[in-house]
């Protein structure tokens, strides 16, 4: 972290996000870089954030996604995952609920790379029709 001199602290998210990756050491950083590859494959210019106390955040236009590390998984939260056709079927997580959607990755699952960037990329259009939106 650096700071200027008259601003806070400035967070370089992706030397962090490397860190937590690193830092799990086993299937679960295995999991999370192969994931941040294939969002960075599906949107070259996505922007990496650090949030919520230590939670990787992937935005474009808003935010796409979370990636967050459990004991047992890797959960990829959708900020607006609900408003998103999903015919993949790749949410398989907090289905529920109104807004957001989640993709847990377990130990040994590899979630297919043509459908998970696909999924990536409709959340970025989404964000990107509801900013245009809000311009109007």
């Amino acid at each position: 972290m650096t700071a200027s001199k008259d601003s806070a602290p400035v967070v370089d998210a992706s030397a962090l996000i490397d860190e937590r990756i690193a830092s799990l050491g086993d299937w679960r950083g295995d999991a999370l870089a192969r994931v941040r590859k294939l969002i960075h494959e599906a949107l070259p210019d996505v922007v990496e954030t650090w949030k919520w106390m230590g939670t990787p955040v992937w935005e474009h236009n808003g935010i796409i996604c979370t990636g967050e590390s459990y004991k047992d998984k890797i959960k990829l939260t959708f900020a607006k995952g609900a408003a998103l056709a999903d015919p993949a079927k790749l949410f398989n997580s907090s289905l529920d609920g109104n807004v957001r959607r989640a993709l847990d990755i377990g130990k040994g699952e590899k979630p297919d790379a043509t459908k998970f960037k696909a999924l990536v990329k409709a959340a970025a259009a989404h964000n990107a029709t509801k900013k245009a939106g809000r311009k109007r």
